[in-house]
């Protein structure tokens, strides 16, 4: 494509690629048209294609006058440290000085000329010639983030920004780095069914889910994301369509174990009642979770908590009613936006039920910034707290689960998942409206998965802006989401890289995709991983760029591999000798599958069912596919001498996955070099439906499916997989 293209130019400054080849080969070229729509989501003003040249000069004019980058990423190898600066051609001979305050408190200065330095480029701006240089700082930081000066020149200004000095590699738990291997059990926490929990699985449900692994000599455990979701709409449960990243779920609060739940008279005299327990009775018998009435339970309980909490705690000033207030310090103004965000959500939805998010909120409301949201934030100050306490409650429950692990000594621990992106409508969305194009969407590309491609509706990160910005956003989702983990799974973290964006309205082969600083970001997950003591695992699944593999194998991040998808060219299945070490493998996840429902076609039937095929046809390729699938997976666990008793490498031998072949398929895996090996517990419950299934949203019970966790103490099967994971792998506690 011609360089010489205004609206090209621009679009590439911003991120916007502007073109990609699909998985079939075929190149796809952005059209004017989505170039112009993806500019204008990113706040570029431009309204025609002939407009560009003179917003292209402004936007070059804008990054140059600049002395310096919003910031800088280098590893903690470099040394001397290298910046860039930019002064004018007339103050070559003046001097300037720099300061470097380190995250730790060391300072340090120093002195120098730009025409003492090596030019790099100029370019002439209104008139006069900005250079562009490169300044060595003469010292070598320790990784973390650090405060740079600049001051001098003609005018004597003064300009900041920050480096962060990056590790070269990812933590590693001690067991995995020394060459150890472990194996875990995978869970979607709403769906453990206890019997003692309040309809929907809790944070004291993943505590005996941690204790049962570790028993069995399993070494990390895996759950869904715990991000915050909608509490006036409890039906959109989808964990990777968060309101806030930064925020927990609440409705995974186990209610007894909230310390005021012992304290409080009423809510003990509440709970003890018919009505009550038949409630309670109601969303525990309940086959999948009734997210509704689980909610207006649990809130109803909460909410009494919290004012006996207020009562006997902080308008005492005890020592738990301090804690709070220092939970409250801690989370800063980003903590107090969130939960009023929940409060004026609450509010404006009482009084109207299609209020779905602040995008329809009154008009002054939409601003966080606004008059009329501090005169609601001092006037329904209670309320504000309440959603605090939530959060506060929810932390030290996850912290205790933390807690389970290390003293259960598993290698690796708690293992959480970091979705994409967030809902356009909750929290976070509303209170960093500036970082987040909100008009357009991500999402994936026509592939033979999808042939129509997929939109996630769930809205970018705008690259620009999280530079200037520092990168503050993303360390802290980051930060939040390894602070309790010994494991955290980046999904998609192609998004790293690069993410297929979607116009408003427009279907997905007319997306593009926009690029973002890949080493940079690589770097400060190394930095935030080192700092939490956090292993990280990379989703890489589907038509990844190699450049993004390298990147996390050269940072030390694991790759994910399914058991599904691990084929030679010739389709047989890998063998195990073939896996790489740095990963992580699995059967399934929670987007496919499960091993009984692969190995008897219950995901097709269903998908046929649903009309997810688009013809007749695409559903018999699917059966003859499988069937072939099925006859090189006997024969892969032949090759290992695995094939249980009675079964041949005639998949008419075993026309129903058993409790034998199921394990031999586990051991077969566990036989890879991979540094970990996940299990869902739907495998080791022998359940033939996954608990998601794309494409669909009403038609299929999505995200509400429960498994009754008491079963695993005397299930054959998780009794098998579990013997024969250790035996291969050893106890990773």
């Amino acid at each position: 494509m011609s360089s010489h293209n205004p609206l090209e130019a621009l679009a590439s400054i911003f991120g916007v690629e502007l073109e990609y080849t699909d998985i079939w080969g075929n190149r796809h070229t952005a059209p004017e048209s989505t170039l112009l729509t993806l500019l204008r989501a990113m706040g570029v003003d431009i309204d025609t294609p002939d407009a560009a040249t003179a917003v292209l000069e402004d936007e070059i004019s804008r990054l140059w006058k600049h002395r310096l980058e919003p910031v800088y990423v280098v590893s903690e190898r470099s040394s001397p440290v290298a910046i860039t600066v930019r002064a004018p051609r007339s103050e070559e001979h003046k001097q300037f000085s720099w300061f470097l305050e380190e995250e730790k408190g060391a300072r340090h200065e120093g002195r120098f000329r730009p025409v003492d330095l090596e030019r790099l480029e100029s370019r002439e701006l209104n008139g006069a010639v900005i250079d562009r240089y490169r300044l060595f700082l003469p010292l070598a930081p320790d990784h973390g983030y650090h405060l740079f000066t600049l001051t001098g020149g003609a005018g004597g200004d003064r300009e900041s920004s920050t480096i962060i000095v990056t590790p070269a590699h990812c933590y590693m738990p001690p067991h995995l780095a020394e060459g150890g291997r472990t194996w875990g059990v995978a869970a979607q926490l709403y769906g453990l069914d206890s019997g003692r929990n309040w309809g929907i699985g809790d944070f004291t449900d993943l505590s005996d889910l941690v204790t049962w692994c570790a028993e069995r000599g399993g070494g990390i455990v895996g759950v869904n994301p715990l991000h915050g979701l909608f509490l006036h709409n409890p039906s959109h449960a989808s964990p990777y369509s968060p309101s806030s990243r930064l925020l927990l779920n609440i409705l995974y609060l186990d209610i007894e174990a909230v310390p005021d739940f012992a304290e409080c008279v009423e809510v003990s005299d509440l709970v003890g009642t018919p009505p009550f327990q038949s409630r309670l009775e109601g969303v525990r018998k309940n086959n999948l979770v009734d997210y509704g009435e689980v909610r207006d339970v649990k809130l109803t309980i909460l909410d009494m908590l919290y004012h006996s909490f207020r009562l006997n705690h902080l308008l005492q000033n005890t020592e738990r009613g301090r804690e709070f207030r220092h939970f409250i310090a801690d989370g800063g103004e980003m903590m107090e936006r969130f939960a009023l965000f929940d409060a004026l959500q609450e509010h404006f939805h009482e009084s109207d039920k299609t209020i779905w998010g602040w995008p329809v909120w009154p008009e002054p409301y939409r601003s966080p910034e606004s008059r009329e949201i501090e005169e609601f934030a001092e006037k329904h100050r209670e309320r504000v707290e309440f959603y605090l306490y939530l959060q506060w409650e929810a932390e030290r429950q996850l912290h205790q689960v933390g807690l389970c692990c290390l003293g259960n000594r598993l290698s690796v621990g708690l293992y959480l998942d970091l979705a994409v992106s967030i809902d356009r409508g909750g929290a976070e969305a509303w209170a960093n409206q500036d970082i987040y194009a909100l008009d357009m969407s991500v999402g994936a590309p026509p592939d033979d998965f999808s042939m129509s491609g997929q939109n996630w509706g769930l809205p970018p990160m705008i690259p620009s802006r999280l530079r200037e910005r520092a990168y503050a956003p993303f360390i802290a989702t980051l930060r939040h989401s390894m602070r309790h983990a010994g494991a955290i799974r980046i999904d998609h973290i192609m998004a790293l890289m690069r993410l297929f964006c979607i116009p408003p309205h427009a279907p997905a082969s007319e997306g593009a995709y926009l690029h973002f600083p890949f080493e940079e970001l690589l770097g400060i997950v190394a930095l935030e991983s080192v700092n939490n003591s956090c292993l990280v695992i990379g989703e890489d699944l589907g038509t990844v760029p190699n450049a993004v593999r390298e990147g996390m194998a050269r940072r030390g991040i694991l790759s994910y591999k399914l058991f599904y998808f691990e084929k030679e060219w010739e389709g047989d299945f890998r063998a195990p000798r073939d896996y790489p070490t740095d990963a992580l493998v699995s059967v399934s996840t929670h987007d496919l599958p499960t091993l009984r429902g692969y190995w008897e076609g219950a995901d097709l039937t269903l998908r046929r069912e649903l009309n997810l095929f688009p013809s007749e046809e695409a559903y018999n390729n699917q059966i003859s596919a499988r069937g072939r699938d099925r006859g090189l997976l006997l024969t892969a666990l032949d090759s290992e001498g695995l094939l249980p008793e009675g079964v041949t490498i005639d998949p008419a031998s075993a026309p129903r996955m058993t409790e034998g072949l199921s394990t031999a398929i586990h051991t077969y895996l566990a036989r890879t070099s991979c540094k970990i090996q996940m299990v869902q517990i739907e495998e080791l419950l022998n359940q033939d439906e996954q608990a998601n299934i794309p494409g669909t949203t009403d038609q299929h019970p999505n995200w509400r499916r429960k498994l009754n966790i008491d079963a695993l103490m005397e299930n054959p099967y998780a009794r098998a997989i579990g013997e024969a994971l250790t035996r291969e792998r050893g106890k990773g506690s």
